[in-house]
């Protein structure tokens, strides 16, 4: 008997709907097809959440998202909210699942694919063969710490605070999970902080050397996070998984990302603790933001989105066979010289949003064939 997995869709704002559309199509072509039973519900954040009920996510969606298998996430944000209150933005939306759910690992490859090799601004040479996997702290640091705000001084000048502060708990558990995703790549992570001038960095060093007796067999070395900056523009090949906090880990993946050539590829997981009866809290998302100045067009590269549903499938939903063909199929089809419009290049066919999804589906179709 197929077993059911839940998965709960939030399609957000901007492209979203559009690339999560694409998706819902390869659930529905799964289903069809009897190689799995996914049941999908839907639910609405960040702004059309706001327009919805009147806050950018809602203590309903939270709770399908802690009962369900995963959360499939679109975008969030436009300037059609851009007037909003700050407690109330679209993007609070994403930061209050991310909490509520205890995502605490964000996972964010930059893998290189051949056939784009030219849409990288770096040279071929530096980026061909390239895949490395960040994995950022998302629930501490200089984002939740507290006190924060915005504050009138006895002067008449005003101060703006935000507090980084990091536990040993929350260092030694996202290192885990960097140690552990190492042992299944080329085992060799890179800790990456700002001990020299930070005592939450200092802290952060010593505690994954702590955490290193037990992952002996992984090559440790650290770093610090304005050198891993350059030096991921200099010799990216140095690095298999790189772990660092929330703010360094923004700044960071976002400058990987563009190792690839466009924000438009870029999948991310973001993971929580498995509790006692194995559940673990999962969101998955393409990194390329609500785009709005396409949105509605047609035009949005659907990939990073399929690409999230490959790494659902591989760590939350067990069914990795089914990643590995959609990560080949989204291989051939780029192989194939099928693009749209964000990494289109001379001799190659631009397709639509909606037609990329197809050519994905059609690439799938050959790959469960082969299996078979």
């Amino acid at each position: 008997m197929t077993t059911t997995r839940h998965v709960l869709i939030t399609p957000g704002d901007g492209i979203g709907p559009e690339v999560m559309a694409e998706v819902k199509k390869i659930i529905a072509w799964i289903n069809d097809e009897n190689l799995s039973h996914l049941q999908v519900t839907e639910c609405p954040i960040g702004g059309a959440s706001i327009d919805a009920h009147g806050v950018p996510v809602t203590d309903e969606t939270i709770e399908l998202g802690k009962k369900a298998d995963c959360v499939l996430l679109g975008a969030v944000g436009g300037p059609k909210w851009n007037d909003v209150d700050y407690a109330i933005r679209p993007e609070a939306g994403l930061l209050k699942i991310r909490k509520e759910l205890g995502l605490f690992a964000n996972l964010r490859p930059a893998i290189v694919f051949d056939a784009l090799i030219a849409a990288s601004t770096l040279k071929p040479e530096i980026v061909r063969g390239l895949d490395i996997m960040i994995v950022r702290e998302l629930t501490g640091g200089v984002y939740f710490g507290e006190p924060r705000g915005i504050f009138n001084m006895p002067n008449g000048e005003r101060q703006g605070v935000n507090t980084q502060t990091y536990t040993t708990s929350e260092i030694h558990r996202v290192a885990r999970v960097a140690f552990d995703l190492a042992r299944k790549r080329n085992n060799k992570v890179c800790s990456c902080e700002k001990a020299n001038v930070m005592e939450s960095g200092k802290l952060w060093r010593e505690e994954v050397t702590k955490l290193h007796v037990d992952y002996a067999d992984v090559e440790l070395t650290h770093m610090y996070a304005d050198n891993c900056a350059m030096q991921l523009l200099r010799n990216p090949h140095q690095f298999d998984v790189i772990v660092t906090d929330n703010l360094f880990g923004d700044i960071l993946s976002d400058e990987a990302s563009m190792l690839t050539g466009s924000l438009g590829m870029l999948p991310s997981a973001s993971l929580g603790e498995r509790d006692k009866s194995g559940h673990q809290n999962a969101l998955y998302e393409p990194v390329h933001g609500s785009a709005p100045d396409i949105a509605g067009q047609n035009k949005a590269n659907p990939l990073a989105a399929i690409l999230s549903f490959a790494m659902a499938l591989r760590f939350s939903l067990d069914l990795p066979a089914l990643a590995d063909h959609i990560d080949a199929a989204a291989r051939n089809v780029l192989d194939k010289g099928l693009r749209t419009a964000d990494i289109m290049a001379e001799g190659c066919t631009l397709l639509s949003t909606s037609e990329m999804g197809d050519a994905i589906i059609n690439e799938l179709k050959t790959q469960v064939k082969k299996a078979a």
